[in-house]
């Protein structure tokens, strides 16, 4: 247990600033779980459920001993939700792949149709609404400023639409994530969580770069612009 707890604890000082090496090594393999998504990997799913963990026990430092003194409920409170979806996408990822030729993408591209946009967006303003009450609440001993909720909100929410996007594989999730990374990167740098800030300018260049390799494959792929053949339809349901 010390030396688990060792592990744990660990912290690195970079600029005069305490970072815990768990915050490094969970985004390290949220980049990872990034990157074989955007190649349409099932292994992306399980990559990002470590860090996913990691992070976890980062954000929510009222729980756990982090070198910020402070947590921030949405991103820990996402998380959770990316552990929930990221088993809901490798048993989607899985079962498409299974009807593909060895070494083939496990999905293919398409932009979400009308409906299913006007749905999520629609989703999006109550869920954002109802999580910054919620993260007031929670925080309310904290003090805080209301613009911090909102922002803290919308990358809750916008997290959660994104990966159940990619879960569906939808090409829409890309510029969810970019929408994410433009508050994400501000808010976790005023909040002190450099690693994490850092990584997600990283992230804002490399969602660009894959928005273009799902468009591209969504166009070469299903040149119609429809939904895919009926067999991964079916199979991509919820």
């Amino acid at each position: 247990m010390t030396v688990w707890n060792d592990l744990f604890d660990a912290q690195l000082t970079v600029a005069g600033h305490p970072i815990a090496w768990r915050e490094v090594v969970g985004n390290v393999f949220g980049l990872g779980s990034a990157v074989l998504g955007m190649r349409r990997t099932v292994w992306a799913w399980p990559v990002g459920i470590v860090g996913n963990v990691l992070l976890f026990t980062v954000f929510m430092g009222v729980w756990f001993a982090t070198p910020q003194e402070h947590s921030l409920f949405g991103q820990a409170a996402r998380q959770v939700f990316f552990i929930a979806t990221s088993v809901y996408g490798w048993w989607v990822w899985n079962r498409s792949r299974r009807g593909r030729a060895k070494g083939a993408p496990a999905i293919t591209p398409r932009w979400a149709s009308a409906a299913e946009r006007t749905t999520y967006l629609l989703a999006a303003v109550v869920l954002v609404v109802l999580s910054q009450w919620v993260f007031a609440q929670v925080g309310a001993g904290w003090p805080a400023p209301r613009w911090y909720y909102w922002t803290d909100a919308w990358i809750f929410v916008g997290s959660m639409l994104a990966t159940y996007a990619m879960a569906r594989g939808w090409v829409d999730f890309w510029l969810v994530w970019i929408a994410v990374d433009l508050v994400g990167v501000p808010l976790l740098w005023h909040s002190g969580y450099y690693p994490s800030a850092i990584l997600y300018a990283v992230y804002g260049v490399f969602v660009l770069w894959g928005f273009v390799v799902w468009r591209r494959a969504a166009r070469v792929e299903a040149p119609t612009g429809g939904p895919p053949p009926l067999v991964e339809d079916r199979t991509l349901a919820p």
